[in-house]
């Protein structure tokens, strides 16, 4: 019988990496203290005497009270939410209309021949409609041909361009598993990222992604329809009262079926940056974009691999057409998640607006008709949707199976439609091994400072040192094992806002009892750019920064040489 603890690992308690004075004070409050602290110092020193110790006290005073973490965040980040919605609602970018380009065309038209007042608002509704929407900004398409693997080219502003490719799996397990079975693939998925974690790997970023949504029963209604006899000319009035109670049968089979079912649909996201050690690699396959092709050709063969080493069922790499219709799917969810006959790689937006707690999608339901003034239409629908962070510090520190989040993906409780979306940066072992080390020494010495000056050390400080010191264990010499930064993110979907504040409370009340997430982090404000943490493109992390050391060693290696063959 395999050991149950073997496949049980430690989350929770970690905050960040610690800062040079030790602790994992937030940056903002670092700098302000600095800011008090100097400035008190100096304006003693320049002869201002009482009024300077004065302002520097009261300003550490409310320093330290405004970043203050509480369950509801700190002081400071409410109201930079609230300043950020009336700026966004001031500008009015907080709405978005995909681009078109007549409709852009009458808009510039209007600027330069308008009245004043038409002027006015054609410049408002300009900026309004943009090629992207938040969460995808700065996405283009390196390659988006049909029946050949999407590979999305990012260029988001203030971060690293990136190129990325999504998969489609089956997943690892099916239907009762022994414990065995669970370890290993935990274990497989586990090389999987370590393989890709070395310095030398051009992968830096990986994606899982859960879809959640209910059954689609167009295939079983086929199914039904091609068994069924076909109605005879013959047949008596008893035979024909037969057939179609048989029909009645079947359909509330399948009603009942799929009542208050949900189904999860399975996705990675590999993330390549495009940095020197890739434009390096690409010179090996020839010169310009071409050459990029050939290595993400070679690259994602090699993905694939990887990914069905790791047991991840039936693989195979997602065309633009496809991951633009599971983004559109994510914004309308009565969209066919699988209708990729009418989708253009380069349209990925919904016609949208943003509320300060969700980001809310009007579309039309292609599913359904009805009559309108010119004949059948398709209605107008309305989709709320809102996005919530989980991070590592706000996880109860317990051990935990690969099965933890089972109750999210799965859970009866949760009947809505949801998104659930972590992100992997993976960090290679020295890098990883020079921190976790940084953070044991600095929360050792932190400890034993409390104990000589007979303080009670707090459990902040026992539980942020025993996760640095359960890192540095894994992380110690021949475990072949490299670090990780994570973060995951939740979306729910909901058709109106009394349903999408039920749905919110659900999720809160599920992940505080059944996960051990003690908080979830809601991203108000900026609802529309959080949605793109949970669409197949890669968004949402910004990895910590390298060491100095680690910088230091990347410049050393410079490149490979003209004449090697790899």
């Amino acid at each position: 019988m395999s050991n149950p603890e073997s496949y049980v690992r430690h989350l929770g308690g970690e905050t960040g990496h610690r800062g040079f004075f030790g602790g994992t004070a937030s940056k903002t409050r670092v700098v302000l203290l600095a800011v008090f602290i100097g400035g008190g110092m100096v304006g003693m020193v320049m002869g201002l005497g009482l009024p300077a110790l004065l302002v520097a006290v009261a300003g550490v005073g409310i320093t330290m009270l405004t970043t203050a973490r509480t369950h509801r965040g700190t002081v400071l980040e409410r109201r930079r939410k609230r300043a950020r919605a009336r700026a966004r609602r001031r500008l009015g970018t907080d709405e978005f209309l995909p681009y078109e380009v007549g409709a852009w065309d009458q808009l510039q038209e209007a600027i330069s021949q308008g009245t004043k007042t038409e002027k006015r608002a054609a410049e408002r509704t300009a900026l309004k409609m943009r090629a992207n929407p938040d969460g995808s900004d700065g996405m283009g398409w390196l390659q988006y041909a049909s029946n050949m693997p999407g590979i999305a080219w990012h260029a988001p502003i203030g971060e690293q361009p990136y190129l990325s490719v999504a998969f489609s799996v089956s997943g690892q397990l099916r239907g009762m598993e022994t414990a065995a079975a669970l370890t290993r693939a935990a274990n497989a998925w586990g090389k999987f990222l370590a393989r890709r974690a070395a310095p030398s790997s051009l992968i830096r970023d990986v994606q899982t992604l859960t879809r959640v949504l209910p059954p689609d029963s167009a295939r079983q209604q086929q199914w039904v329809k091609t068994r069924l006899e076909t109605v005879q000319d013959n047949w008596t009035a008893a035979q024909r009262e037969s057939f179609e109670a048989q029909k009645l049968s079947y359909d509330e089979v399948i009603r009942k079926s799929s009542a208050d079912a949900m189904v999860q649909r399975h996705y990675v996201v590999v993330s390549w940056p495009l940095d020197q050690q890739f434009t390096d690699a690409a010179t090996k396959f020839g010169h310009g974009r071409d050459a990029w092709r050939a290595l993400m050709a070679d690259q994602i063969l090699a993905t694939e691999r990887g990914l069905n080493d790791a047991k991840m069922g039936d693989v195979r790499a997602l065309t633009a057409k496809q991951t633009t219709a599971l983004m559109l799917h994510q914004q309308n969810p009565y969209l066919p998640i699988d209708l990729t006959r009418t989708v253009d790689p380069l349209q990925a937006g919904l016609r949208s607006h943003d509320e300060f707690s969700a980001h809310v999608v009007e579309d039309v339901d292609p599913t359904a008709l009805i009559m309108g003034d010119d004949g059948p239409v398709s209605p107008s629908v309305t989709w709320w949707h809102r996005t919530a962070a989980i991070h590592g510090q706000n996880l109860a520190v317990a051990g935990r199976s690969p099965l933890w989040c089972l109750d999210l993906l799965i859970g009866r409780e949760l009947t809505f439609v949801r998104s659930v979306s972590f992100h992997l940066h993976l960090v290679p072992a020295g890098q990883a091994k020079a921190k976790a080390r940084a953070d044991v020494v600095r929360d050792l010495a932190g400890v034993m400072a409390d104990q000589q000056k007979g303080r009670l050390v707090s459990d902040d400080s026992a539980t942020r040192m025993s996760a640095a010191q359960r890192r540095s264990a894994d992380l110690a010499a021949g475990s072949h094992h490299h670090g990780v930064d994570w973060i995951g993110f939740i979306t729910i979907s909901a058709p109106t806002r009394d349903d999408l504040a039920q749905a919110s409370r659900q999720l809160e009340e599920a992940c505080a009892t059944g996960l051990g997430i003690e908080r979830l982090d809601w991203q108000d404000s900026f609802q529309s750019a959080a949605s793109g943490t949970t669409w197949p493109i890669g968004r949402g992390l910004r990895p910590a920064s390298p060491t100095l050391t680690s910088r230091a060693i990347n410049r050393l290696a410079g490149r490979t040489e003209k004449e090697a063959l790899s």
